[in-house]
């Protein structure tokens, strides 16, 4: 999972999904572990490096539609809270999976 947080910050998700996932597969299914949840810790994983300085994709999108006035340093500090929220997110989903995999079970996956 670091990793993939890793190749976040420089790669778009689908050069990741086409390039890293792929290599990774063999590793998550001889760890016997819920590909569901898997799928879902690297959705998660991957919407926070996103987020993440100095090459967030996310921020780029949004100093486009920001005011001239606001800073790209600015951008950067007001994402650090929701970065945080994130990967609390993230670890509580690590450490329970029966949050990520309670939905897909309810309707037969």
């Amino acid at each position: 999972m670091l990793l993939l947080f890793v190749l976040g910050f420089f790669l778009e998700w689908i050069e990741i999904s086409y390039i890293a996932l792929p290599l990774f597969l063999p590793i998550f299914m001889q760890s016997g572990a819920d590909l569901t949840w898997i799928a879902i810790l690297v959705a998660m994983n991957l919407q926070t490096s996103f987020l993440t300085p100095p090459f967030g994709w996310a921020l780029f999108f949004l100093k486009g539609v920001a005011p001239p006035e606001v800073t790209t340093s600015d951008i950067y500090k007001g994402v650090l809270p929701f970065i945080g929220l994130q990967l609390a997110a993230l670890s509580l989903v690590y450490f329970s999976p029966g949050l990520a995999t309670w939905l897909p079970q309810a309707i037969g996956w």
